[in-house]
């Protein structure tokens, strides 16, 4: 049987302590950081996302796509632009999404590599 490792000590290394406090940030930093990873914990959003990493796309093509009502797309859709992870583009009657930029597409390559490693 596998039990998780424990520290069961009482020892404070100081220098790493003050080593990796220097190197922390905000609390503000961490909370929209984490916010930012919340848009990832739906598998809908990640899906549009990963579409919009090969094309740029409209609400009725995501929800052919993706099987979901074009009301369900618009919504996440909502959630990633206003998280600054797609942007869009009108044309005539038609708003084209896309990844805000390479750092969109850099997360989901990584989230991707890591799971198939």
């Amino acid at each position: 049987m596998s039990t998780q490792p424990f520290c069961d000590c009482d020892v404070i290394h100081e220098e790493v302590v003050r080593d990796t406090r220097s190197k922390m940030t905000s609390e503000e930093e961490y909370a929209r950081l984490s916010a930012l990873f919340k848009m990832f914990d739906d598998k809908t959003r990640v899906m549009i996302l990963h579409a919009l990493e090969q094309n740029e796309m409209c609400v009725c093509d995501l929800a052919v796509l993706l099987g979901k009502t074009k009301s369900a797309i618009s919504h996440q859709l909502k959630a990633l632009r206003l998280a600054n992870l797609v942007k869009y583009r009108r044309e005539a009657q038609v708003v084209y999404y896309s990844l805000a930029d390479d750092h969109v597409k850099d997360v989901l390559e990584i989230g991707f590599a890591h799971l198939h490693e």
